[in-house]
């Protein structure tokens, strides 16, 4: 089963365990704890000289989280390639990648472990497929400490999928501008709750600190270009029905500024994203929450 496919609309946790979600980021550790009647507790705890098995520590000391984990790599901690697939059977085409891709990443094959999903099936490129990849020495030392301390990590996912878990499931095409804070900005085009195109937008993780003027020098043209590039790209070349809406998911000071801003250059609407219902004062924790939302990367670390 491919990691697209395993993306869950269920949101309420199974069993009598909490639902956890940890996401990774450059200064910080995001922590959305569900329990069974969806009552959330999102937390932050700073990062130590990116010392993250410390901050776990210190987060099961102050917020003492226990459950089901599902953790989110930022994009940092994790490489993304698109490559032909395989002719392989599918149970072999996980142990085939790491050498197809050894020249596209730079982590080396005995240290990686990974996982690929499919795009939704297009006529002109329906053989392709994103394979990500993470050091396995990294993963292991992390979840050491994590499986030590009452978390029981269930699965690895990475932001795209995090956030895209948070949209609707209707037919409609959207696209999501997505951020957390201090990481690459996210393009995700999301419709029937499938993720079909993903882009990450380098340059842009300190939009946060930029003033509303400081946003129109160059930020807001840069950013409207490459939603109308991945507009055509997703109606032109992978032959879909045009995009319905953009949703903006970028909780910074100037939100609301910059979504305007956007909607005077965009030719269909920008919406503030909605988040769940119950959840809209959690907005900086949205990875972190829709991680509670998927199973992702099945192959963690063996052992």
């Amino acid at each position: 089963m491919s990691l697209a496919s395993r993306i869950q609309q269920v949101f309420k946790p199974r069993g009598s365990s909490n639902i956890v979600g940890l996401s990774l980021q450059q200064r910080s550790i995001h922590l959305c704890s569900l329990d069974r009647s969806l009552n959330a507790r999102c937390k932050l705890m700073e990062l130590t000289d990116g010392d993250f098995n410390s901050a776990f520590t210190r987060v099961q000391q102050k917020y003492k989280p226990s459950g089901q984990c599902h953790l989110v790599l930022s994009s940092k901690h994790n490489q993304v390639v698109q490559i032909d697939k395989p002719a392989l059977p599918e149970e072999e085409i996980n142990s085939a990648l790491k050498w197809q891709i050894k020249d596209l990443v730079s982590i080396p094959p005995e240290n990686m472990v990974l996982d690929y999903f499919d795009a939704p099936q297009m006529s002109n490129d329906n053989n392709k497929i994103h394979v990500v990849c993470a050091a396995k020495d990294m993963l292991a030392a992390w979840l050491t400490t994590l499986n030590t301390q009452q978390l029981n990590v269930a699965s690895i996912t990475i932001e795209e999928f995090a956030f895209a878990a948070l949209m609707p499931n209707i037919d409609d095409a959207k696209i999501l501008l997505c951020q957390q804070p201090n990481e690459d900005m996210l393009l995700l085009i999301v419709k029937q709750g499938r993720l079909y195109f993903q882009r990450r937008l380098r340059g842009m993780a300190q939009i946060g600190e930029k003033t509303e003027q400081e946003l129109s020098f160059g930020t807001i043209d840069s950013l409207s270009l490459e939603i109308q590039r991945s507009m055509d790209y997703f109606e032109r070349q992978m032959k879909q029905a045009p995009i319905k809406s953009i949703e903006v998911l970028v909780p910074i000071e100037n939100e609301a500024y910059l979504a305007r801003c956007l909607a005077e250059n965009a030719n269909v609407a920008v919406n503030l994203f909605t988040m769940p219902e119950g959840f809209e004062p959690y907005r900086t924790y949205a990875a972190s929450l829709g991680a509670t939302r998927i199973h992702a990367m099945s192959e963690v670390v063996d052992g």
